[in-house]
Protein backbone atom coordinates (compact mmCIF):
# COMPACT_ATOMS: atom_id res chain seq x y z
CA UNK A 1 0.00 0.00 0.00
CA UNK A 2 1.01 3.58 -0.46
CA UNK A 3 0.83 6.47 1.54
CA UNK A 4 1.13 10.05 -0.16
CA UNK A 5 2.67 12.52 2.43
CA UNK A 6 1.43 16.09 1.99
CA UNK A 7 2.89 18.93 4.92
CA UNK A 8 0.53 21.77 5.20
CA UNK A 9 1.59 25.38 5.86
CA UNK A 10 -0.39 26.77 8.50
CA UNK A 11 -1.19 30.45 8.72
CA UNK A 12 -2.73 32.74 11.52
CA UNK A 13 -5.49 33.46 9.34
CA UNK A 14 -6.27 29.42 8.98
CA UNK A 15 -7.81 29.96 12.77
CA UNK A 16 -10.95 30.57 14.15
CA UNK A 17 -12.20 32.70 16.88
CA UNK A 18 -11.33 29.81 19.49
CA UNK A 19 -7.52 30.11 18.40
CA UNK A 20 -7.88 26.38 16.65
CA UNK A 21 -7.37 25.77 12.99
CA UNK A 22 -11.50 26.71 11.70
CA UNK A 23 -12.87 23.36 10.74
CA UNK A 24 -13.45 24.07 6.57
CA UNK A 25 -9.72 24.42 6.31
CA UNK A 26 -9.32 20.30 6.68
CA UNK A 27 -11.66 19.60 3.89
CA UNK A 28 -9.18 21.56 1.90
CA UNK A 29 -5.89 19.84 3.25
CA UNK A 30 -7.19 16.60 2.16
CA UNK A 31 -8.05 17.65 -1.59
CA UNK A 32 -3.87 18.81 -1.21
CA UNK A 33 -3.25 15.01 -0.02
CA UNK A 34 -5.41 13.61 -3.10
CA UNK A 35 -3.62 15.31 -5.52
CA UNK A 36 0.07 14.69 -4.13
CA UNK A 37 -1.42 10.96 -4.57
CA UNK A 38 -2.03 11.47 -8.06
CA UNK A 39 0.83 12.91 -8.64
CA UNK A 40 2.65 9.86 -6.36
CA UNK A 41 0.76 7.52 -9.06
CA UNK A 42 2.90 9.41 -12.16
CA UNK A 43 -0.47 11.16 -13.22
CA UNK A 44 -2.22 14.96 -13.13
CA UNK A 45 -5.81 15.83 -12.97
CA UNK A 46 -5.38 18.04 -14.98
CA UNK A 47 -4.60 15.85 -18.02
CA UNK A 48 -8.15 14.28 -16.71
CA UNK A 49 -10.00 17.33 -17.41
CA UNK A 50 -7.89 17.91 -20.73
CA UNK A 51 -9.14 14.40 -21.74
CA UNK A 52 -12.93 15.79 -21.06
CA UNK A 53 -13.25 14.25 -17.53
CA UNK A 54 -13.70 15.49 -13.89
CA UNK A 55 -13.59 12.76 -10.50
CA UNK A 56 -16.40 15.04 -8.57
CA UNK A 57 -16.38 14.38 -4.92
CA UNK A 58 -19.46 11.94 -4.26
CA UNK A 59 -19.22 11.14 -0.34
CA UNK A 60 -16.92 12.36 2.05
CA UNK A 61 -17.18 11.17 6.04
CA UNK A 62 -14.78 12.80 8.21
CA UNK A 63 -14.35 12.68 12.03
CA UNK A 64 -12.02 15.39 13.47
CA UNK A 65 -10.26 14.18 16.73
CA UNK A 66 -8.12 16.50 17.98
CA UNK A 67 -7.94 20.68 17.62
CA UNK A 68 -4.70 21.75 15.54
CA UNK A 69 -3.64 25.01 16.50
CA UNK A 70 -1.35 27.58 14.57
CA UNK A 71 2.85 26.48 15.15
CA UNK A 72 1.41 22.89 14.93
CA UNK A 73 3.42 21.04 12.53
CA UNK A 74 0.67 18.91 10.38
CA UNK A 75 0.75 16.27 7.57
CA UNK A 76 -2.00 14.71 5.35
CA UNK A 77 -1.49 11.09 5.23
CA UNK A 78 -3.14 9.68 2.36
CA UNK A 79 -4.17 6.46 0.15
CA UNK A 80 -6.74 4.63 -1.87
CA UNK A 81 -9.15 2.53 0.44
CA UNK A 82 -10.82 1.11 -2.35
CA UNK A 83 -10.83 1.26 -6.22
CA UNK A 84 -13.96 0.12 -8.28
CA UNK A 85 -14.64 0.30 -11.89
CA UNK A 86 -17.04 2.83 -10.81
CA UNK A 87 -15.92 5.14 -8.07
CA UNK A 88 -12.68 5.59 -5.55
CA UNK A 89 -12.66 5.98 -2.03
CA UNK A 90 -9.45 7.38 -0.45
CA UNK A 91 -8.25 6.95 2.70
CA UNK A 92 -7.05 10.58 4.76
CA UNK A 93 -5.13 10.88 8.32
CA UNK A 94 -4.30 14.24 9.52
CA UNK A 95 -1.85 14.37 12.03
CA UNK A 96 0.22 16.60 14.30
CA UNK A 97 3.91 16.77 14.34
CA UNK A 98 3.90 14.14 17.56
CA UNK A 99 2.16 11.78 15.05
CA UNK A 100 -1.01 11.67 16.94
CA UNK A 101 -4.44 11.60 14.57
CA UNK A 102 -6.55 14.38 14.26
CA UNK A 103 -8.63 14.14 12.11
CA UNK A 104 -9.44 11.14 9.51
CA UNK A 105 -12.27 9.93 7.22
CA UNK A 106 -12.71 9.24 3.35
CA UNK A 107 -13.96 11.21 0.32
CA UNK A 108 -15.54 8.90 -2.92
CA UNK A 109 -14.36 10.08 -6.36
CA UNK A 110 -16.87 9.05 -9.63
CA UNK A 111 -15.24 9.63 -13.27
CA UNK A 112 -18.08 11.87 -15.10
CA UNK A 113 -17.65 12.95 -18.92
CA UNK A 114 -17.43 16.64 -18.58
CA UNK A 115 -19.78 18.10 -21.22
CA UNK A 116 -22.57 15.99 -19.47
CA UNK A 117 -21.64 15.27 -15.81
CA UNK A 118 -23.04 11.29 -16.43
CA UNK A 119 -20.55 8.82 -14.47
CA UNK A 120 -18.61 6.55 -16.63
CA UNK A 121 -16.37 3.68 -15.86
CA UNK A 122 -12.46 4.29 -14.39
CA UNK A 123 -11.37 1.10 -15.42
CA UNK A 124 -12.34 1.80 -19.06
CA UNK A 125 -11.44 5.51 -19.64
CA UNK A 126 -8.48 5.44 -18.08
CA UNK A 127 -7.12 1.63 -17.20
CA UNK A 128 -3.68 2.34 -16.88
CA UNK A 129 -4.43 4.84 -13.96
CA UNK A 130 -6.96 2.83 -12.52
CA UNK A 131 -4.45 -0.31 -12.58
CA UNK A 132 -1.74 1.63 -10.79
CA UNK A 133 -4.43 2.33 -8.06
CA UNK A 134 -4.71 -1.44 -7.91
CA UNK A 135 -0.85 -1.83 -7.48
CA UNK A 136 -1.15 1.05 -4.63
CA UNK A 137 -4.26 0.69 -2.82
CA UNK A 138 -4.61 -0.75 0.75
CA UNK A 139 -4.72 -4.70 1.09
CA UNK A 140 -7.30 -6.11 2.48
Amino acid sequence: MHIAKTDIQLSYADTDMMGVIYHGNYIKWLELGRSQFVEDAGYDYLDMEKAGYYAPVYHLDFTYKKSIRFGDQVSVLTWVEENGRSRTVYGFKIVNGQNEICAEGTTTHIIVKKDTFRPVSFAKVFPEWFHKYEEMKKQK
